[in-house]
């Protein structure tokens, strides 16, 4: 197992594409903390993962992750539980396509504010003990619109942009203390909100790329998995792409 007895938290990680890499995290021995936007939803998603995984070590946590004091609380919690945090993978966000004039500050705000903040939240509350200990993985969820931006909803790529900046110099800072920092940037995958959007939508999308399918919430967190893993032990600083395209 490559994450045998390894302490990890993944937040956002009560559906999509957190649920799923909880989901892999456990098949492959890992402890896990699931964060989730409220309690009662944390808790339904531990429910059901234990009927999947009876044996697995679990919490269910929520902080508000644009609060640092409230992450903090939560994530010494997990410490004490186990021992240490040895993976945090940074996947709560929300997406946004509001027009540009049509934005208020408290509307820009609110992506910032989780997508950002949260991250760089979460990141402070775990990297103290990583740091103690000289070793950890701090993985962040980038997206695909951070390398090609989009049309309307301009912070969430501003965010995500963030995201990738954030991720390459906390990499080279927390290099030296033996802790690696790396992103994953989803395409299009077929989460319960992609499910939503008419087939007339999502043809033309599936049409462009390469590999003639959408991504699988299972895509995205096996990427999470390697990462995380000591496979990727001599890999820090990236953002990679798991979107099904084909670059330069």
């Amino acid at each position: 197992m490559l994450l045998q007895n390894k302490v990890a938290i993944v937040t956002g990680g009560s559906r999509g594409i957190g649920y799923a890499t909880v989901q892999a995290f456990l098949r492959q021995g890992a402890r896990v903390a699931l964060c989730a936007s409220r309690q009662e939803n944390a808790d339904k998603a531990v429910a059901a993962l234990k009927e999947e995984f009876p044996d697995a070590d679990l919490l269910g946590i929520a902080p508000d992750l644009a609060d640092y004091a409230s992450v903090k609380a939560a994530f010494d919690k997990v410490e004490k539980t186990w021992g240490g945090i040895d993976i945090l993978v940074n996947n709560a966000g929300v997406s946004d396509s509001t027009p540009f004039t049509a934005y208020t500050e408290e509307a820009f705000d609110r992506v910032l504010d989780l997508n950002v903040k949260g991250v760089y939240n979460c990141a402070r509350a775990a990297c103290d003990g990583m740091i103690a200990r000289h070793s950890g993985v701090i993985l962040n969820t980038s997206s695909m619109v951070s390398i090609c931006g989009q049309p309307g909803g301009v912070a969430y790529p501003t965010s995500k942009f963030a995201v990738n900046g954030f991720t390459l110099s906390l990499a080279r800072e927390l290099g030296p203390q033996g802790i690696r920092v790396n992103a994953v940037a989803p395409g299009i995958t077929e989460t319960d909100m992609m499910r939503a959007v008419p087939k007339d939508v999502i043809e033309p999308l599936v049409a462009q790329i390469p590999l003639r399918r959408l991504g699988q919430p299972e895509d995205i967190a096996n990427a999470f998995v390697f990462l995380a893993s000591d496979l990727a032990s001599y890999i820090t600083g990236v953002t990679l792409s798991v979107d099904g395209m084909a670059r330069t």
